[in-house]
């Protein structure tokens, strides 16, 4: 996994290169400001950019738009020292696949990465149902196309779970006593048959439309 480290604290920086490339990552670079990481992104091509919100020159949500706007292919994950629902969503907004506290134990961090790199939001449960609350407020385009009736019964039991906060493919999987692989097969149909691109944007969608209830506990 390539990692770019944006951030305008050189110690943080150097600590969590350092922690990462002990657990095995691939840190291709370090950025201390919102200018730089778009050089660095183009000329290094990570997979994963870790993104400090507040950075000087360009902060970290606009770098975060003008990345992806360039770069569709790459992960943006938000680094942050503040549970701020705010930022979280406009974190989100800006495109970002990930919310992670500089805070983070490092086993949940590398897991986290891990879920980033498999295509799956990494938000803490804290705020991660409120925050697709506020998204799920948004109108998409597109919408009246979609034909939920088309999801199947066991669709709809993974889609319940995931609006209520279980994003995971492996929690997912044990929830329904199914594989990842078979828990990865049905999200991708739900993708397809709601017209979205994310699991993120599925959960807001059944939040907006009460397509199914969330599950609970």
């Amino acid at each position: 996994m390539r990692l770019l480290i944006a951030d305008d604290h050189t110690l943080f920086r150097r600590s969590l290169r350092a922690l990462l490339e002990a657990k095995g990552f691939d840190v291709v670079g370090e950025a201390e400001n919102g200018g730089q990481v778009l050089e660095l992104a183009r000329q290094l091509a990570p997979e994963i950019v870790l993104m400090d919100l507040d950075m000087p020159e360009i902060d970290g949500f606009q770098a975060t738009r003008r990345l992806l706007a360039e770069l569709p292919d790459l992960r943006v994950v938000a680094l942050t020292g503040s549970l701020d629902e705010d930022h979280l969503v406009r974190a989100l907004e800006a495109g970002a696949q990930g919310y992670l506290l500089k805070t983070l134990e490092p086993d949940s961090l590398f897991a986290m990465l891990e879920q980033v790199l498999a295509g799956e939001p990494a938000l803490p449960p804290r705020l991660a149902h409120s925050a697709l609350q506020h998204l799920a407020q948004r109108d998409r385009p597109g919408e009246r196309g979609r034909d939920p009736m088309e999801l199947t019964e066991r669709e709809r039991e993974v889609l319940r779970w995931m609006a209520g906060g279980v994003t995971s493919s492996k929690e997912l999987a044990r929830r329904l006593g199914v594989t990842e692989r078979t828990v990865k097969f049905h999200i991708g149909n739900v993708l397809d048959k709601l017209q979205v691109g994310s699991r993120a944007e599925a959960v807001a969608y059944v939040l907006r439309t009460g397509l199914v209830e969330p599950a609970e506990g």
